[in-house]
């Protein structure tokens, strides 16, 4: 395990070199020059210079990723130019309402999927299993803001049970806390335990129709046993892939529902960063979530052994 965990580290630097060029190279992609855009039309040649000096922008291309590169290696993702203050301290502030909504939103959505998906598998070709399979495709398909907009509109505007919009954080009490996330969490959890569902379902599936699955039951081994203690433990390896990559989808995807609901998280910081130009901002919280992913990924490769004992063994 730790000679795997080492290797599978190791090949983690040439994804994150090359996630570094892209996420620093967003700001040339914008036409025109950072500096004017960011200081607008009405700004002196005088002025805009004086920031390119700044940014460091007058130095060769090359020059200037590698400063910044050397930056991020000591954890310095530079400073904003609109917050007066460095762009880690920035993500940290963000981190927890982010961190907070893609957690209760991944819950959700196993919550609903997995029995969802074990359920239409059981009853394979019959009503319920239409059924489901039409959630999904309707899940997959359905635009999460419009979901948002619809959960809005019911619970907070003629329900009045929970805020239209707004964030408290763990500090202010739990049931608070919850109170300003159920509604986004529903929103982003709904959407992605839909796809869930639908690999559950295709998973168990496959395994139901396996050799050692009519052995067992042929030996008169209970049917709830068969189904989770021999189905669902062997089919859980695809499932527990799209939940890693959800909940990484679901910190990047974060943005239109934070926006919505007001929550300050790290794609509402991205949505503001983007309309000001803040380019600092947006190369330091982009990498940071790709960071982020990249190490989700790994754990969930390193959770593949200790759920299939055999996947060690080959490794």
């Amino acid at each position: 395990m730790a000679i795997y965990l080492l290797k599978r580290i190791l090949h983690l630097f040439p994804v994150l070199f090359i996630l570094s060029i892209v996420v620093f190279f967003i700001i040339y992609l914008i036409p025109g020059d950072p500096a004017s855009v960011m200081l607008g039309d009405g700004a002196s040649p005088e002025i805009v210079e004086q920031l390119r000096e700044q940014m460091g922008l007058n130095t060769p291309l090359y020059l200037q990723y590698v400063h910044w590169m050397s930056d991020v290696l000591h954890g310095n993702l530079g400073n904003s130019y609109f917050m007066k203050k460095s762009v880690t301290e920035t993500i940290i502030e963000r981190l927890g309402p982010t961190l907070s909504l893609a957690i209760l939103a991944e819950i959700i959505a196993v919550i609903i999927a997995i029995p969802v998906g074990i359920f239409a598998a059981v009853r394979h070709g019959s009503a319920a299993d239409k059924t489901v399979t039409a959630f999904s495709l309707f899940g997959i398909t359905v635009p999460g803001f419009l979901l948002s907009l619809f959960l809005m509109l019911i619970f907070s505007v003629e329900l009045k049970w929970l805020p239209v919009a707004g964030y408290k954080p763990l500090s202010a009490g739990l049931w608070e806390h919850l109170r300003h996330l159920i509604l986004p969490a529903v929103a982003l959890g709904v959407v992605h335990s839909a796809f869930l569902a639908r690999i559950t379902r295709s998973s168990m599936l496959e395994i139901l129709n396996a050799g050692f699955i009519k052995t067992a039951r042929s030996k008169g081994v209970k049917e709830r046993s068969v189904i989770y203690k021999h189905a669902l433990r062997n089919a859980f390896i695809p499932i527990l892939t799209i939940i890693g990559q959800s909940f990484g989808s679901l910190i990047a995807g974060a943005t239109v529902t934070e926006t919505i609901f007001n929550i300050p998280g790290l794609g509402q910081l991205l949505v503001n960063s983007v309309q000001r130009r803040d380019y600092a901002v947006i190369q330091g919280a982009v990498l940071f979530v790709a960071f982020l992913t990249v190490m989700i990924n790994l754990l969930v490769d390193l959770l593949y052994a200790v759920i299939d004992p055999r996947i060690r063994l080959n490794r």
